[in-house]
């Protein structure tokens, strides 16, 4: 295996590369940046949201902060792929227009690009120049890797202007009918769930819906539901003045302890983190 990583102090810039012969996401994911997620060769599965969808080479997925996603091996596991987390105040360069220039990233939990020819061409030439400023790592490389991926960012949003995105299928029915469940507990984190009644819901058997859930997101079913409460309940400590103890019970825990413990497994902080960071 071939790795390359960066990451900036404040954890706003990441860079990652990785050749390897077979690779799954060990970790629950969702961050507070954008993610750029360039598939080299390959071709992987991703989860995103509440959709399991395969990126083939070439392909370039731009994640929103905040989704919940994961990507996983393919009936062909051997690939190359490029990601870079950028924080959106580093998208500024300089430039106050850079909203409107990008607004198609704005708009839309995670966008999938799927580029002629010739844009692959100069995509691929931006991809190893960004890998070789994070290898060599000359003086002012992190500015100008940033400049770089502006550049990757403003061809996606050009090609995304001029070229209607078509909607991508599912890989199967079984896939749709995870990602219906999954939307029911999106819209239904905060109450009392469990496999059990999820899958009363469903009219589907518990053993079905654990191991085709498993199958098709990467998650367990309690993973996934503590992922999505966590996730709502950092934007609140982050976005309002709500008390940690109301905060745990409007996500859906049934006590403070295991909110914590939950809640620290997930981000590697406890929640007062967040509430201090944006005090």
């Amino acid at each position: 295996m071939q790795a390359i990583l960066y990451k900036n102090a404040d954890e706003t810039f990441m860079v990652s590369h990785r050749k390897t012969l077979s690779h799954n996401m060990p970790a629950n994911h969702f961050h507070s940046t954008f993610e750029i997620f360039y598939l080299i060769s390959g071709k992987r599965e991703f989860f995103i949201k509440d959709r399991a969808l395969v990126i083939n080479e070439g392909d370039i997925v731009i994640i929103s902060p905040n989704i919940l996603h994961r990507t996983t091996n393919t009936e062909m596991p051997e690939h190359e792929r490029l990601i870079v987390n950028m924080h959106e105040t580093c998208m500024t360069a300089g430039n106050q227009s850079y909203r409107e220039v990008l607004q198609s990233l704005f708009e839309q939990d995670y966008i999938i690009v799927r580029c002629p020819l010739h844009e692959r061409l100069f995509i691929e030439t931006l991809s190893q120049s960004i890998i070789h400023e994070i290898h060599d790592k000359k003086p002012g490389f992190e500015m100008y890797v940033q400049t770089l991926v502006l550049q990757l960012l403003i061809i996606c949003c050009r090609h995304i202007k001029q070229n209607s995105i078509e909607p991508l299928e599912s890989p199967s029915p079984m896939h749709e009918r995870i990602s219906e469940v999954i939307r029911y507990i999106n819209s239904h984190y905060m109450h009392d769930l469990s496999l059990q009644s999820l899958a009363e819901e469903f009219y589907v058997s518990p053993y079905y819906l654990s191991r085709f859930f498993k199958e098709v997101t990467g998650f367990t079913f309690v993973e996934y539901l503590n992922n999505v409460r966590i996730k709502e309940a950092k934007k609140l400590l982050e976005s309002s003045s709500i008390k940690v103890n109301l905060i745990y019970k409007k996500v859906g825990f049934g006590s403070v302890t295991h909110f914590g413990r939950v809640f620290k497994s997930v981000t590697g902080y406890a929640p007062l983190y967040f509430r201090k960071r944006r005090e």
